[in-house]
């Protein structure tokens, strides 16, 4: 499972950087989502990848790393998917006012996509 979950988080962040050097306002946008997925799940594999395990301690058990998931990198992914939606929102208001004055979603500005 954490071969699979490693693959996962190359993969988007290869397709994520990608994107991001394409000269395209919207190719940029999601690229750094993909990018901030790729780093979501990064940060909830370093948690130790556990199934069917509690977030909290059992009083019965003895508290090992066996017996129970950690639940700061949970808390950590949930805060930065939050903050990520609102990056990701400002971002595609911000390229639509761009694409809307200059005619354009090159990055740099120049040229045009009209045909």
């Amino acid at each position: 499972m954490s071969l699979l979950v490693a693959l996962g988080i190359g993969a988007l962040t290869g397709t994520g950087l990608w994107l991001m050097l394409r000269a395209r306002t919207f190719d940029l946008i999601l690229g750094l989502t993909l990018l901030s997925y790729a780093v979501n799940l990064f940060i909830f594999a370093m948690g130790r990848l556990k199934v069917a395990a509690p977030p909290i301690l059992d009083p019965y058990l003895p508290p090992t790393l066996e017996t129970y998931a950690d639940p700061l990198p949970q808390a950590l992914v949930l805060t930065a998917i939050v903050i990520g939606f609102a990056m990701t929102a400002l971002m595609l208001v911000i390229a639509l006012r761009t694409h809307l004055e200059t005619g354009s979603d090159h990055v740099d500005g120049g040229g045009s996509d009209r045909t």
